[in-house]
């Protein structure tokens, strides 16, 4: 039996027997049972009892207000607080502390100025407890002038004032205010608390920020708090988000004894943060040892932990003990494990798929999944029925979709569709949102249209650096890598702080137009200048960069430098460029890495089928295709698209079921004599479909 079910099997029968008795006469009993339903949550008996009882005072009626904005009922409250002014009843401290509440949860300030204005009227603006529920709406609101006003006001202040207020400016992202209300509450004499340390904490998110956490939880200390479980939790969070696991796990394991279900679920997390996904599940284990019992939380950041072929096992077994628990109706879980299935690759899609139809109730991001999930998979075509029929069936698309549809058809570079989505975008007030916008940037200059590009680049917010990557981008991969260098000027003279994003744009674009020394210098001094650690993708680039201009065995010892492992990107980079200056010996070395590394992977087999190939190594070339058909590896073709007057023609790799096919390869073929290529038929095959978006190729 829980709580509530307690508190109301006691009021039910003391109710019984004060009617048997006729106790209801005497105020103070009523107000005591009705208090016990108000805290069981049960405002159908309140209110019954509230009509039987022939004597009310204003306790009587503030505990029904306080009923009817404790469940959420927040018009109802407001009702029966207009109930007992015509009742002639007047508003104490209590009564304007509920509706406040309820007013902050509901964001309506103009309701909360009309309460203001009441609370002048009566005289109660000096009152610190009307005074603190006044200014913590007006906090919760995002109203901070008025909020600030209220507590300049305030002749007297406590810690709830002070926590609202502190509380507002980290609603709002304001670090600055937020920290020089702290040091004000403390030159003030004034102590803080749990919730003071908890708002504080809650800004700490960003590893510029690690300083100023660890003096935070030292002062947090100073004040014997360090074992309020509120503060652990959010300070395990705060370590986590500002880069620095080790202290997440120290302040974690500092506090046994103290852990609740959300320290547990803190770590949990902050593990899934970092990638940490073994040490995630230890702790998901060493809870149900514990029997602990595992919430939502619990489930869908464990479920988060499940990615790439590795966790596919583990992944099911989650999905298995999801149904076991009873769990499979939640939403939030049933959406962490469509997002499961779609990380482990795209043959996972059907049983995403197969959940997203299971589900009874679907949220955004249900829908989102599987649109996203499809668009990063490739299937651009299914992306886009998919977004057709969300439409019919969903009236809240929001900017997730707008961007994975836009990415679709980027990949499929259906121009006139995508402006239809942009119209759409307009429409729906999502074109100053800058994932849309980025999104329209990349779907344009992946059409070649830059000049819409620039135009959505310019009709956009700068402040953050995910539009400037988009037309950094842009540029940099249409060849023009001037304007996209001349981009990140303005960017950095426009005071936006570049990411790690940002710096593999402009590596982009140093490697497309030959700038070797300029693109080394940015890899070398990318965190000295901008505090961006090289990742991966960073050193790819550069292999890239090195690779076009003919470095291999520069762009080789780059690779050994690293500080980590190359993984298969970085190595498809390097064998491209051997294939590119024909260095067969090291491209075959590569090649066995990568057939090690991504057996799988058809891309490799081709590359170095080819290789050997144009070199005339037929015996190492049909070595190549032997071991492809023992593993069962499987070529697959090429696709390329082109709009022409609303109607998209898809064309496969030595496919000649288009009905103007024959025209297309006599072009092509005269085409290729013209730029010096023998037309031989497999060479022509090979190439045909991918170079059909040559405009005036086809005629129709």
């Amino acid at each position: 039996m829980n709580r509530w079910s307690s508190i109301k099997t006691i009021a039910l029968p003391t109710h019984a027997f004060a009617t048997k008795t006729g106790a209801l006469v005497d105020i103070f009993i009523v107000n005591k049972i009705l208090n016990g339903y108000v805290r069981a949550k049960d405002l159908t008996q309140a209110h019954q009892l509230f009509d039987e009882t022939p004597h009310r005072d204003t306790v009587t009626w503030n505990t029904l207000v306080t009923g009817y904005v404790y469940i959420g009922h927040y018009e109802r409250a407001v009702e029966v607080m207009k109930m007992m002014k015509r009742g002639g009843f007047d508003f104490d401290q209590y009564t304007f502390g509920s509706i406040l509440k309820g007013v902050a949860s509901m964001g309506c300030v103009k309701l909360g100025e009309q309460v203001h204005s009441s609370i002048v009227k009566t005289g109660y603006q000096g009152n610190v407890y009307s005074e603190s529920a006044l200014l913590d709406m007006y906090a919760k609101c995002n109203r901070m002038q008025e909020a600030y006003a209220v507590f300049e006001c305030m002749p007297e202040r406590n810690c709830v004032s002070w926590n609202a207020l502190i509380a507002g400016y980290a609603q709002m992202g304001d670090i600055d205010g937020a920290f020089f209300l702290f040091d004000s509450m403390e030159r003030e004499n004034m102590m803080p608390d749990d919730a003071t340390f908890a708002s504080l904490l809650t800004l700490l998110n960003d590893p510029e920020l690690l300083k100023v956490t660890t003096q935070i939880h030292a002062k947090i200390i100073k004040y014997g708090r360090a074992f309020d479980t509120t503060i652990i939790n959010a300070t395990i969070t705060a370590y986590s988000e500002c880069g620095d696991i080790k202290d997440s796990q120290r302040v974690f394991g500092d506090v046994e004894g103290f852990r609740d279900l959300v320290t547990w679920n803190s770590m949990l997390a902050a593990y899934v943060m970092h990638d940490k996904g073994g040490l995630a599940f230890e702790i998901f284990v060493d809870m149900q040892k514990r029997g602990i019992e595992q919430d939502m939380y619990t489930y869908t950041s464990v479920v988060s932990a499940c990615y790439g072929s590795i966790c596919q096992n583990q992944g099911k077994s989650l999905h298995a003990l999801v149904i076991k628990r009873g769990l499979d109706h939640i939403v939030p879980i049933c959406n962490s494990l469509i997002a499961m299935y779609i990380k482990f690759n795209h043959k996972y899609l059907g049983d995403a798929m197969k959940l997203f139809n299971s589900m009874e109730f679907k949220d955004s991001v249900s829908w989102n999944s599987i649109l996203t999930g499809f668009s990063q998979s490739g299937l651009s075509e299914e992306a886009l029925k998919f977004f057709g029929h969300m439409r019919s069936m969903w009236d809240r698309i929001d900017h997730y979709a707008f961007s994975a549809v836009l990415r679709s058809c980027s990949d499929l570079a259906i121009f006139q569709l995508g402006q239809q989505v942009h119209v759409l975008v307009v429409k729906s007030g999502f074109l100053l949102n800058e994932f849309v916008a980025s999104s329209l940037m990349f779907m344009y200059s992946k059409c070649g249209v830059m000049e819409d590009a620039r135009r959505s680049f310019e009709e956009t917010p700068k402040n953050s650096p995910i539009t400037w990557n988009s037309i950094i981008f842009g540029y940099a991969q249409h060849g023009q890598g001037k304007a996209a260098l001349g981009y990140f000027s303005l960017m950095q003279e426009s005071g936006v702080r570049p990411d790690h994003i940002t710096l593999v744009a402009v590596l982009t674009a140093c490697s497309h137009i030959g700038l070797v020394e300029k693109g080394s210098n940015f890899l070398r001094h990318m965190e000295v200048d901008y505090g961006i650690q090289p990742r991966m993708e960073h050193f790819a680039c550069g292999v890239d960069l090195l690779g076009r201009a003919g470095y291999i065995n520069e762009a080789k010892s780059l690779i050994e430098t690293m500080p980590f492992k190359p993984d298969a990107m970085v190595l498809k980079t390097l064998l491209g460029a051997c294939r590119l200056h024909g260095k067969i010996e090291l491209a075959s070395e590569i090649a066995r890495l990568l057939l090690v590394l991504e057996p799988e992977e058809h891309c490799t087999y081709i590359l170095l089928s080819d290789m050997y190939g144009h070199l005339g190594k037929w015996d190492e070339r049909a070595s190549v295709k032997k071991l492809m058909r023992k593993r069962g590896v499987k070529k697959v073709p090429g696709w390329s698209w082109i709009e022409v007057k609303n109607e998209v023609h898809a064309f496969n790799a030595e496919d000649r079921t288009h009905p103007q096919c024959e025209s297309i390869y006599q072009t092509l073929t005269e085409l290729m004599e013209e730029i010096g290529f023998s037309a031989r038929s497999d060479f022509v095959d090979s190439v045909a479909y991918d170079l059909v978006y040559i405009e005036g190729i086809c005629t129709y």
